[in-house]
């Protein structure tokens, strides 16, 4: 069996340049076993206590953040797993499942010491097999956070871009509705017989129309009392009173009804009126219209600039400021159910820092989100930006109950989280102080009662 065994191990690709004699030792220090497909070989959460080197067969791990398990990882034939000499994993985030029958070495981790003495070559394998992993686990934590926090911004995004894209609608509607009117009272004023300059005064007034307050930012009471006022003065003019209600819903002012009276009267102030309507509803409509597209636009430009959508380099020079107010834009719908107070205090003389500008609005959104999730209704958020011995320094305070001292020292700890299941995983503040550490920069945390702050410091110069 031993023979067998060291022939089988020499003859893995993946052990091609370790030496016999440390070959040998695996050997003599492993356990051959057998899986059948189900076996749980690590469960999630449990100590792992072995190293395993595949003969045969089929392993994954599947992890669960919140939308289900999801394939991370997976070993065959001549792959090297379980714990690693010099590792800090103590378990694993997810079951680790044989799914076609295996044949493994099974080395237990009370060897280890005599391992990284007997077999530096085998040891020096594993180092680099850990950093691979570790940086597949790191991609994969990444990713997955992401699409959680985009699961947990999109509710918000739906409802802003809901609120104008059905207003553009509307307004589109009543504007196609309008033009009908607006082409009939057009052939009613030019039968009307108006001299040139008579209906450049109508034309003036529309033009002054559009650019006062409209009538609609009236309260109740008012438009009401605007109602009265001018089915009182249509009365007079023996226009048909029907069009109060058309011209409260416009731009005109009673002051303008009086300049009309003024110069106009019978069949020249009634198809000027009916003209001067209908073209200020359309020109109002197309405004709301405007506004409602200008409104999608920026908010869709926020979620690019947010995303950093339009860039395919891996870093470039990054304003923070920028970034930050980005994250600002994209969390408003939060901010506003909890009708939060956020004051950004950035200093005008920030440089710019060299790293991937959607990491950095990863951790922006990691932190205030945070923040946002801990402040009471009506908290405050405190945003500071400034420039400081050749280091960005960003600090985000808020005014919530302050993270217990228990637990202080765990919040950056993968998978902790104090939120309720379901509202987080734990995987927030990890991923966004390997994000920080990236770019040589770091994080920390202070917190009181009544005062939280998360300081994060980014050099600049890090090409």
């Amino acid at each position: 069996m031993i023979q067998n065994l060291f022939t089988r191990l020499r003859s893995l690709p993946t052990l091609k340049d370790i030496p016999d004699q440390e070959i040998d030792w695996l050997v003599n220090h492993g356990n051959y076993e057998v899986y059948d497909p189900g076996t749980v070989v690590a469960a999630k959460n449990l100590q792992i206590d072995s190293l395993y080197i595949f003969f045969s067969g089929y392993m994954t791990i599947r992890v669960d953040r919140g939308a289900g398990p999801k394939l991370v990882s997976q070993w065959q034939t001549g792959d090297i797993t379980g714990m690693l000499p010099y590792s800090r994993m103590r378990s694993t985030p997810g079951d680790t499942i044989i799914e076609e029958k295996a044949e493994v070495l099974r080395i237990y981790t009370k060897y280890f010491p005599e391992m990284i003495i007997s077999c530096p070559k085998f040891t020096a394998h594993t180092v680099h097999i850990m950093i691979d992993r570790a940086r597949s686990f790191t991609t994969s934590d990444l990713q997955d956070e992401k699409m959680i926090s985009l699961g947990k911004l999109s509710a918000g995004l739906a409802h802003e871009l809901n609120n104008p894209a059905s207003a553009l609608l509307r307004n589109a509607k009543l504007l196609v509705e309008s033009l009908p009117r607006l082409e009939s009272y057009s052939r009613m004023i030019g039968a009307a017989g108006l001299l040139d300059n008579q209906f450049e005064l109508f034309v003036k007034l529309r033009d002054v129309c559009l650019a006062q307050k409209k009538n609609g930012n009236l309260s109740p009471i008012e438009k009401a009392d605007l109602h009265d006022q001018i089915t009182v003065w249509l009365e007079k003019n023996r226009i048909d009173i029907s069009y109060a209600a058309q011209i409260v819903d416009s731009n005109i002012s009673f002051e303008n009804l009086q300049f009309l009276e003024k110069h106009f009267s019978g069949n020249f102030l009634k198809s000027g009126l009916t003209w001067l309507c209908a073209n200020c509803a359309s020109h109002s409509l197309a405004d709301e219209m405007e506004k409602a597209a200008a409104q999608i636009y920026k908010l869709v430009d926020a979620v690019k600039k947010f995303s950093y959508m339009d860039h395919v380099i891996e870093r470039e020079y990054v304003d923070v400021a920028s970034g930050i107010r980005d994250t600002l834009r994209i969390l408003e719908s939060k901010i506003k159910s909890k009708n939060a107070g956020i004051v950004f205090k950035p200093d005008n003389d920030i440089p710019n820092v060299y790293a991937n500008g959607s990491d950095l609005n990863q951790v922006w959104l990691s932190l205030i989100d945070n923040a946002l999730d801990a402040i009471p209704p009506s908290g405050k958020i405190l945003i500071n930006a400034c420039y400081e011995m050749n280091r960005v320094i960003v600090r985000i305070i808020d005014n919530g109950p302050g993270i217990a001292k228990k637990i202080i020292t765990k919040i950056f700890d993968p998978f902790f989280t104090t939120k309720p299941p379901g509202a987080g995983i734990g995987l927030g503040l990890d991923i966004a102080r390997r994000l920080i550490r990236r770019y040589k920069g770091d994080i920390h945390v202070t917190s009181n009662p009544g005062r939280t702050e998360f300081y994060v410091s980014l050099i600049v110069s890090n090409v």
